[in-house]
């Protein structure tokens, strides 16, 4: 089956960041968030899954590990397992990205803050 924004479950996470389910099984899950200005996700990491964040519109912060790093569209980043990260967006405009975890990040999710 084709699948797409208007076909996938979708939910609400944060403050007013969407996420629609485009693929999760248990050893993949693919989702296309989006986030407005001015918001960002809690600290947190996960055991098992790595995670593979794609820029399609908008500029993404991400902080992780020691680090901060700016990733704006057609750029991603890789979130190894077992680093503490988040995604904030610091710009003025919205952020829309994919997320491709791998296992998926069902019940591996520990949040920090």
């Amino acid at each position: 089956m084709v699948v797409d924004k208007q076909n996938a479950s979708h939910y609400l996470w944060g403050d007013n960041c969407n996420s629609w389910i485009l693929a999760d099984t248990e050893g993949l899950s693919v989702k296309q968030e989006s986030m407005p200005s001015g918001t960002k996700e809690k600290l947190h990491f996960h055991n098992h899954a790595q995670q593979f964040f794609f820029i399609l519109k908008g500029t993404a912060t991400f902080y992780h590990g020691e680090k901060t790093e700016i990733v704006n569209a057609n750029q991603g980043l890789l979130i190894e397992a077992k680093t503490q990260h988040y995604i904030a967006n610091e710009s003025q405009e919205q952020l829309d990205f994919l997320v491709i975890s791998q296992p998926s990040t069902n019940n591996d999710r520990i949040t920090i803050e």
